[in-house]
């Protein structure tokens, strides 16, 4: 088969082989094959087509997904596996845009790990999370190292829900590290012995 003619369209290269159209391609495809006029279309030129856009494909699947918001690799490879893209194809587009940087576990876990802790998450909270999105526990803890520390936050949020046992059942459930919340605990036993050592004493005021 001779390529006999190569026409642009709004949704690509039409090619034609022995004076017949064949089928449009992506320009990208076509470029990347070294199709051109009077060459012949032989079982390696295909097979070069048939890589070129399956790496196409690929690679638009992971560009609208980075154009909603940011994504770690593993979660980029998941979707790659749902769209049907092979184990190849998907680490080869992965590895190239790591390379670009357009795909970067560590900005991916620094932005994930502030954007839960700005919700009132704990670091071990925020650890977890970020394993189940596939971010290996080095990353994960440098991302959380860079928070604000977790006693502060942890003061901050007892400022608005108050000093109270309930407020530390939240901060347990939200994955703060006991250490962190020592001395809010040590204010809320505080303020309770000082009630009822106040009630013991002053009964008629109750």
């Amino acid at each position: 088969m001779i390529v006999t003619a190569l026409r642009e369209t709004r949704a690509g290269i039409a090619v034609e082989l022995d004076g017949k159209r064949w089928r449009t391609l992506p320009v990208a495809a076509v470029g990347e094959a070294g199709l051109r006029v009077g060459l012949e279309l032989d079982r390696e030129r295909i097979r070069a087509l048939a890589r070129a856009r399956r790496r196409l494909r690929a690679e638009e699947v992971v560009v609208r997904a980075l154009a909603r918001r940011e994504h770690s690799r593993a979660s980029l490879d998941a979707r790659l596996a749902r769209a049907g893209v092979s184990a190849q194809a998907r680490r080869d587009v992965l590895e190239r845009g790591e390379r670009s940087g357009l795909v970067d576990d560590a900005r991916y876990a620094e932005r994930r790990a502030r954007h839960l802790a700005d919700r009132g998450a704990g670091d071990r909270l925020v650890v977890d999370d970020l394993a189940r999105h596939g971010i290996t526990g080095d990353v994960a803890r440098d991302a959380v190292a860079r928070l604000e520390p977790e006693a502060e936050r942890a003061a901050r949020i007892m400022a608005v829900r108050g000093a109270n046992s309930r407020t530390i059942r939240y901060l347990a459930s939200r994955g703060f590290a006991e250490e962190s919340v020592e001395a809010l605990i040590a204010e809320v036993e505080g303020a309770r012995y000082h009630e009822q050592r106040f009630i013991r004493t002053f009964p008629a005021y109750v």
